[in-house]
């Protein structure tokens, strides 16, 4: 049994992770998982929310978008629409944009037929999430 995992996060705009660690946690579609050298194989969903993984006894944490994650002979391939590190998160712009989300779910609720509803409530969705990650992990 390998003592790694390892770990590729990949995103349509290139590779953001290709390393080998020692945990892997995600927030999968049916609910959070964690992943250790030697797991049986999977496949699931996953859901907007967070990746994180340790390595080197440090823990490090990443904002992920909807896609999948296959695990499989301790490999861990994580296809997301969009990922980022939180350390990266640019806290002000994930706050305009929850109150962008905010407005057009307000304009919904009012009977503006133009909102997509499903956008709207995605958008809010990765906002609150970058924002509580970024504050809560990362002093600022």
């Amino acid at each position: 049994m390998a003592d790694k995992l390892k770990l590729e996060v990949i995103t349509p705009y290139g590779e953001l992770i290709n390393e080998e660690v020692d945990e892997v946690y995600a927030t999968g579609a049916e609910g959070d998982f964690g992943v250790f050298p030697g797991h049986c194989s999977f496949m699931t969903a996953l859901r907007i929310g967070s990746l994180s993984y340790k390595k080197e006894g440090q823990m490090n944490y990443l904002f992920i978008n909807r896609g999948y994650c296959e695990v499989l002979n301790d490999r861990v391939l994580v296809l997301v629409g969009s990922a980022e590190r939180v350390e990266e998160i640019d806290v002000e712009r994930a706050k305009a944009a929850l109150a962008r989300a905010e407005e057009r779910l307000r304009k919904a609720q009012a009977g503006e037929t133009d909102i997509d509803m499903a956008r709207a409530q995605a958008a809010l969705e990765r906002a609150t999430i970058r924002i509580q990650l970024a504050t809560k992990l990362i002093p600022r």
